[in-house]
């Protein structure tokens, strides 16, 4: 029995050091985007696609992979997907062309895809009905890869002057973790519903939910894609400065994660999802009031990441309150959520040359009122579910 917990837990560090690698990947486009620009000799506008590009690849990699692990072994699996990003994060800084950095961010994305759906799935195989803090604090480790993630490219920036090393650092961290997975025997696979049947479809709920996702992981990844660029066209900071500043609002998300594990435990979700959009709401008017304050900057940009950090699981965790929540709708919720990652960070990139880098925040702020008015129809809606309507 010992030996089958500690085998357990070996599984788990090497999902959390897998989950860390997916936070070092995802946050490292937004510290680099202006470097990326100049290698490619793309415009703003154009580097833009990139979060598009990515963001499909992560969506066709998160289908492609919950059929992969449903027949595969799983942590070879997991191997090879980390080793298709160290691939990928190690070509990109040789890339001088921006369609050929575009087929590699792809592949990234599909990688990442399929790694996030991979370790998520693989630790409820492994943990089962004692799933719930392992769930949390495999998300909590994304968090700390995207903090570091900033800080590195920072300090490569610094003694380097450029950004290929960072990406080259970031594909050698991943050797190691793709071996240790490797060498762990795959758990045994859960099956299906255990009466057979299939949970009725709540259409009009699960709607609504994933436009939420849609709003609210837009709104994550906008900021965390661009306040490095919007810090660096307003002069709030030089590239050092700015990295720094990205780094701070994933550090912040991350910290918020990790605060929302025990206030999710005295409060309903739905209250805490209002809470965490009013603070995201404030933040971003901080932003837009003082746009030429660093101060402001700083604080509104710690304050999102706080606010928006626990949104994602109490989403989740209000959706398990008034449906049952199996793979089918699952699979919606993060369609939604790839969508609004893919959509709102090109958005952004259309908006910022002929409009200037106030239109960053402009559109994160009407994404946040947007985000509560779905809010107010996501409650009316698990309402009339609830009553059979």
């Amino acid at each position: 029995m010992l030996e089958d917990q500690s085998g357990r837990l070996a599984k788990t560090a090497g999902y959390y050091v897998a989950f860390v690698i997916i936070g070092l990947s995802v946050a490292a486009i937004g510290a680099t985007l202006p470097g990326l620009a100049e290698q490619t000799g793309s415009s703003l506008s154009q580097i833009s696609f990139l979060f598009a590009i990515r963001s499909l690849g992560v969506l066709l990699g998160s289908l492609l992979g919950g059929r992969l692990f449903d027949r595969l072994p799983g942590q070879s699996l997991l191997a090879v997907m980390l080793l298709v990003m160290a691939g990928a994060l190690a070509l990109v800084p040789g890339i001088p062309m921006l369609w050929l950095l575009a087929v590699i961010l792809f592949v990234l994305g599909n990688g990442e895809g399929a790694l996030d759906v991979g370790t998520n799935t693989l630790i409820v195989w492994v943990h089962r009905g004692r799933v719930g803090p392992f769930m949390n604090g495999l998300h909590f480790f994304y968090g700390v890869g995207a903090f570091l993630s900033p800080l590195i490219f920072a300090q490569v920036i610094l003694l380097s002057g450029g950004i290929a090393w960072g990406y080259r650092l970031l594909a050698l961290l991943a050797l190691p973790v793709a071996l240790y997975t490797y060498l762990q025997p795959s758990p045994a696979r859960l099956g299906r519903a255990e009466d057979g049947s299939l949970a009725p479809l709540k259409v009009s709920l699960v709607l609504v939910i994933c436009i939420f996702f849609f709003l609210v992981v837009g709104l994550e990844s906008g900021f965390g894609g661009w306040v490095y660029t919007y810090a660096r066209q307003l002069n709030l900071g030089d590239a050092v400065t700015a990295a720094y500043l990205t780094s701070a609002y994933w550090g912040a998300f991350t910290i918020g994660r990790l605060i929302g594990i025990p206030l999710s435990i005295r409060f309903q979700p739905r209250t805490l999802i209002l809470a965490d959009l009013t603070g995201c709401l404030l933040s971003l008017v901080v932003i837009l009031i003082w746009h030429d304050s660093r101060t402001a900057l700083w604080l509104g940009s710690i304050g999102l990441g706080l606010s928006i950090a626990s949104i994602f699981p109490n989403i989740l965790s209000f959706a398990g309150q008034h449906m049952i929540i199996t793979g089918k709708v699952t699979s919606l919720f993060f369609v939604g959520a790839s969508v609004g990652s893919m959509c709102f960070p090109l958005l952004i990139g259309q908006l910022i040359v002929p409009f200037g880098a106030l239109s960053v925040m402009w559109v994160l702020w009407t994404v946040t009122l947007l985000s509560l008015g779905v809010y107010a129809w996501m409650i009316a809606s698990a309402r009339r579910a609830d009553a059979g309507g």
